[in-house]
């Protein structure tokens, strides 16, 4: 079944955009649903649903490839990232892991889902074939990103959950399936997210 877009589109605009949906955003949620369809046609409704609402938090409903903080460059990311350390705003972090390496590359958060710490890189970099670590903003290429999250979240890459650990014959969590990214942060927002992407989604046609 093919999704509706007519009506996908006329129902996220109202109920997450506020009426009005930008170029930018346009085309990051098309080359979502677009890579869904050619790729996973027979999955799971609710795992397009569920990605869609991850992209949603994490880029600030840009739906496109962010860097962490939202910053316009390499530069400006980890300036942020220092200053809220220094704030004590990151009461979780243990060590700066944005500060550039010995290489000069920095590893914070980019793309659709955050890709954070240089083992991570070379992980999914693996898993989709591309060698992240040589040239890190390659996560911030919508292609990239996407090839990032699909992967990452139908095999588990991130935290080890999947999706399908959370959406399946026998079960259904919208909260719990949060913990494919980051545990329980957000994790009911998301939930929200997710689930009105799903009430746009199940309006199909054949």
């Amino acid at each position: 079944m093919s999704i509706n877009r007519h009506f996908f589109f006329d129902h996220i605009r109202a109920a997450l955009f506020q009426g009005s949906i930008r170029q930018s955003q346009l085309e990051g949620i098309e080359a979502i649903l677009d890579k869904w369809e050619k790729e996973s046609p027979h999955a799971d409704d609710r795992w397009l649903a569920y990605m869609l609402g991850t992209v949603h938090h994490e880029t600030g409903h840009a739906m496109q490839p962010v860097r962490e903080t939202f910053a316009a460059t390499d530069e400006d990311a980890i300036k942020r990232l220092d200053k809220a350390w220094h704030a004590g705003k990151l009461t979780w972090v243990t060590k700066p892991y944005w500060r550039p390496d010995a290489d000069g590359k920095s590893w914070y958060g980019r793309g659709f889902v955050q890709l954070t710490h240089k083992t991570n890189y070379e992980k999914l970099g693996k898993a989709i074939h591309s060698n992240l670590t040589s040239e890190p903003d390659k996560v911030m290429v919508l292609d990239t990103a996407l090839e990032i999250m699909f992967v990452g979240m139908q095999n588990g890459l991130f935290t080890s959950h999947r999706l399908a650990d959370f959406f399946n014959d026998t079960s259904e969590s919208w909260v719990r399936a949060r913990k494919i990214i980051n545990g329980l942060e957000s994790a009911d927002r998301v939930a929200g997210y997710a689930k009105t992407y799903y009430a746009a989604i199940s309006y199909t046609v054949g």
